[in-house]
């Protein structure tokens, strides 16, 4: 069985962060393990509270589960803190891991904020150029490129300015945008689209996170990035159209509703 981690928050309304990485990595038949960087008191409405994890117990977690079950893949999450990213980056350059996929979480669904903006220069000079996928949003991205984007040729100039500070692919995520959502993919050599219907729903809670999630387990299954992100977006579309009118708020998606769908089929 491949092995995937997530190194990321805990949402313990389980919608997002660790919980919904783990179950996207079921959901696609890897075998999922944790590295708690933050613990974070929220639900579908909002974001009370979060406690970072110190970083010597970042690095004792990495150091726990890359000395034994080394994974395929690493999905990264939220790093709210200079000090939180500083750990990572450490871990990740002593393990030298494959197939690293950066999701880089500023804001909870409902606009709080789950990164320091000062650290967010901590995080270009020192935590990206070590993925080898990011995958912000289009506010991610304005943040992270410093411009705006309106357009898809905004998003395909977006990834190019990302990839050229860092070196890693860009996905750019279009769920920001009206119309279809369409998200722009550079690998550094060629652009790719990913489009579909926008779904008409508020329950869009913890996405980013099982995107990206989806996007490593495709990777650690051996899936080149395009049909890993192509594999993914069926996914993470899949869970929207079947997402939980759960909470107040934004809803969960569905992670395993392939699975459900199943079990009700042979019952009937």
């Amino acid at each position: 069985m491949k092995k995937v981690v997530s190194i990321a928050g805990s949402d313990c309304s389980g919608g997002a962060g660790i919980q919904a990485d783990l179950k996207t990595f079921a959901a696609h038949g890897v075998y999922g393990m944790s590295i708690v960087t933050s613990v974070v008191a929220e639900n579908t409405v909002r974001v009370i509270s979060y406690q970072d994890m110190t970083p010597t117990v970042i690095c004792q977690q990495a150091d726990a589960v890359f000395e034994d079950i080394f994974p395929e893949a690493v999905k990264i999450g939220m790093l709210s803190s200079r000090e939180t990213m500083q750990a990572v980056a450490t871990s990740l350059k002593k393990w030298q891991p494959q197939n690293v996929v950066l999701d880089p979480v500023m804001y909870a669904k409902n606009g709080d904020a789950l990164m320091d903006p000062t650290a967010i220069d901590t995080l270009i000079a020192e935590v990206l150029p070590l993925a080898d996928v990011i995958t912000p949003n289009i506010p991610e991205a304005e943040k992270i490129a410093n411009r705006t984007i309106t357009t898809l040729a905004e998003m395909e100039a977006a990834c190019r300015a990302i990839h050229q500070v860092c070196g890693a692919a860009v996905l750019i995520k279009g769920g920001h945008k009206t119309g279809a959502a369409t998200d722009v993919l550079f690998d550094g050599h060629d652009f790719y689209h990913y489009s579909v219907e926008r779904v008409d729903t508020k329950n869009t809670h913890g996405t980013g996170c099982t995107f990206s999630s989806a996007i490593a387990s495709e990777l650690a299954l051996g899936r080149a990035l395009p049909e890993a992100v192509a594999k993914a977006k069926d996914y993470i579309t899949m869970a929207i159209t079947h997402s939980l009118a759960l909470g107040k708020g934004h809803g969960p998606t569905n992670h395993f509703y392939q699975v459900y769908r199943h079990g009700l089929e042979e019952q009937a």
